[in-house]
């Protein structure tokens, strides 16, 4: 996205990376091997930024073996070794073990610098506050050499007080245009590499790659050609499948209450789950949203888009333009949680809510939620761990929509109340 923006910012920027990346084939050169070994292993890895595919924010950095492996393309490619690489994503094509997650940690790390500043700059601009802390190091572009123990001013997460540091939306696609995966399976020569039959092993076309530097010089032409269909990602992606499954058991065996934080982790793979499950008919999910007076936090919120029957009635009798989900993770629902989510339930929301829960209502709750349609004409549901399961069942076979268990729910609840 660097290179091909239009933003002669943006080239600059990666040109600094290009020249910082190939500063290491000098270092190389000069017989300071160990000094470049130092500088790769330490730029592979950027917390800060929180890119990639691991389940926290902090991945682990790359082995020693690994950024030897890396380095010696200088050494073994002599193209590379003169000129340097114009691309270094395509490293890809060359080492096991690095993937789109490691180049975006190298490429953050190399424009740190960069990103505090914009970081800043957009905590300025929409009220993030901010406060000092360490950056383990930052690349300087001047001695390329990273500093250490750098203070800064930056947002932290408020639950770990980790440092945060933003990247610009243009920037931002799923994987890189280069990439391993799209040049196996539309530019890689199969039939060189493999005999009929063989097990198509990735380590076979890496080594393949390595001694037929023309393949690869090849695919680069050709992904530049193509660059204009080189664009960043959508606003929101849904989780794969099997990441829906992984959070939904680990829903399952969580304990109700709040010991060990049990109903902040409800809270948070609930969330993520719903956001995905309910998308794109529900949009802009943001976890506690507070009331303009600041009085209530809704643990749940999402915009209507009113793209299906369902979600247009509740638009139409129930005003509902956005939809509250009240979070509760505990063993039954009780009148003080019913009556909360009425509070939350009013005319600049609508007069439709659901509470995500663990079990159904009990029957004294849920006549109670019958009544407060029949006084009120406000609709009041309950998603359990039951619907839970069945709404992944369905993202997962996609047959129907998750948000087709949520109408049924609705519709159980109305065939409830009297005519």
């Amino acid at each position: 996205m660097l290179w091909k923006s239009p933003s002669q910012q943006d080239n600059a920027l990666h040109t600094t990376i290009i020249n910082s990346f190939n500063h290491l084939n000098y270092l190389i050169k000069k017989k300071r091997e160990d000094e470049a070994l130092s500088i790769l292993v330490n730029l592979s890895e950027c917390h800060e930024v929180g890119l990639g595919v691991s389940k926290t924010r902090r991945g682990a950095k790359i082995s020693e073996e690994q950024a030897k492996e890396i380095l010696n393309l200088f050494k073994d490619i002599p193209e590379y070794s003169q000129f340097g690489f114009a691309h270094f994503e395509i490293i890809q094509l060359y080492i096991s073990g690095i993937s789109k997650d490691r180049i975006s940690d190298i490429t953050c790390n190399y424009l740190k610098s960069f990103l505090i500043d914009y970081t800043i700059e957009q905590c300025e601009i929409n009220g993030i506050p901010i406060e000092g802390v360490i950056l383990d190091s930052v690349y300087n572009y001047k001695t390329n050499a990273l500093d250490t123990n750098q203070k800064v001013h930056l947002p932290v997460n408020p639950l770990t007080k980790e440092p945060l540091i933003f990247t610009p939306k243009r920037w931002l696609r799923f994987n890189t245009w280069i990439n391993y995966e799209d040049y196996f399976q539309k530019y890689c020569p199969r039939d060189e590499i493999f005999n009929p039959d063989e097990p198509e092993e990735r380590v076979k076309v890496l080594n393949f790659n390595r001694e037929n530097y023309g393949k690869i010089e090849g695919y680069i032409e050709y992904k530049t050609k193509t660059s204009e269909d080189c664009k960043n990602d959508p606003l929101f992606s849904q989780i794969p499948v099997l990441s829906a499954k992984r959070k939904l058991s680990q829903i399952l065996k969580l304990n109700t209450g709040k010991e060990h934080g049990a109903d902040m982790k409800y809270e948070e793979l609930s969330a993520s789950l719903l956001a995905s499950l309910f998308y794109p008919h529900l949009d802009f999910a943001q976890t506690q949203s507070r009331t303009e007076s600041g009085r209530h936090i809704r643990d749940l919120i999402f915009y209507n888009n009113r793209d299906i029957d369902f979600l247009d009635e509740i638009f139409t009798e129930y005003n509902n333009r956005q939809l509250v989900i009240e979070m509760k993770n505990v063993k039954e629902i009780n009148r003080d949680h019913i009556n909360q989510l009425n509070r939350y339930i009013q005319d600049n929301i609508g007069n439709f809510g659901v509470f995500l829960t663990r079990n159904p209502l009990s029957k004294a709750m849920y006549e109670n939620t019958v009544n407060l349609w029949s006084s009120q004409r406000k609709c009041i549901i309950a998603i359990t761990d039951e619907d839970l399961k069945l709404m992944v069942e369905v993202y997962e076979s996609k047959q129907r929509t998750p948000i087709e268990v949520l109408k049924k729910k609705y519709i159980e609840f109305r065939r409830s109340c009297p005519s």
